[in-house]
């Protein structure tokens, strides 16, 4: 089997990248740019790096040529919610012209809840999109990413957690590396997965729970700041639907369930991962 992954040098897609070499697949990491520092190193350590532009289907043809199966991500962040939909368009039609034999899509939980938060509804038109191809195909939908806590350090250094959450909220995450071994699981097994839409989450943990385990893991106290909503919606709408649909609903993910569909994978909770991170020392 080989599996192509786009976005492969990125975070989410470097996870998909290591999760597949664990499981003894063969990958093809498919990059903007070959050259760069990361795909170099992707290279060295024995993967298959071509490359490919997520907004243009003929890259990806040659890309997903004679793959198994491909792992395809799409983001807004860096040209915005249309050229989200864009890749998604490309990398279906990429996908249909060569007759991949399973496209594993990347979405987000509760894109198919009518959320109205705008990026999760780009994500929602990918889907509907890869529904209406009819490819073989699996949607695989994270939550919130662990790894987001690792996004503000210079507020661990300064001995807190801010988010825009009640204290006492749960908040449903996983780590990128269990999100990679979910699809690693799903690939090796298309006749259980094409045609179904995976949630995934790890632990539910609070960010007062949040503050207090990176706490532990820092070395030192780290206590929760809640962000007013209203300080978010004037800086980020996007990001101020998304809290406020975090704090009035959250996702929706069955842990006991999701479980028992992946027995393989030990799942790692937040405390965990986060004994795992480096971590500036709070307060010092």
């Amino acid at each position: 089997m080989t599996i192509a992954v786009l976005g492969a040098t990125g975070g989410q897609g470097s996870a998909v990248v290591a999760a597949l070499l664990e499981a003894g697949q063969q990958v093809r990491a498919v990059v903007r740019d070959p050259a760069g520092g990361r795909a170099r190193a992707l290279a060295a350590s024995g993967v298959e790096v071509v490359p490919g532009e997520m907004t243009d289907a003929d890259s990806l043809v040659t890309a997903f040529r004679g793959a198994t199966a491909a792992y395809g991500l799409t983001t807004p962040f860096e040209d915005g919610l249309d050229a989200e939909v864009a890749q998604g368009e490309a990398i279906i039609e990429a996908a249909r012209r060569v007759s991949l034999p399973h496209l594993v899509m990347a979405s987000v939980a509760s894109a198919d809840r009518h959320t109205g938060i705008p990026h999760f509804e780009t994500k929602a038109r990918v889907e509907q999109a890869l529904t209406r191809a009819d490819l073989p195909a699996t949607v695989v939908a994270p939550t919130y990413f662990y790894d987001n806590a690792l996004g503000a350090l210079d507020e661990i250094a300064a001995g807190e957690i801010a988010m825009a959450l009640p204290a006492d909220t749960p908040l449903q995450q996983v780590s990128r590396l269990d999100l990679g071994r979910v699809v690693a699981a799903v690939v090796a097994d298309p006749g259980t997965w094409v045609g179904r839409r995976i949630e995934v989450a790890g632990d539910d943990p609070t960010p007062e729970q949040m503050a207090r385990i990176v706490g532990d893991a820092a070395n030192g106290p780290v206590a929760f700041r809640r962000i007013p909503l209203e300080r978010v919606w004037q800086a980020n709408p996007d990001m101020a639907a998304m809290f406020t649909y975090l704090t009035a609903s959250g996702y929706h993910v069955d842990l006991a369930a999701l479980r028992a569909d992946f027995p393989g994978i030990q799942w790692q909770s937040f405390a965990d991962w986060a004994h795992e991170q480096t971590w500036p020392a709070p307060g010092r």
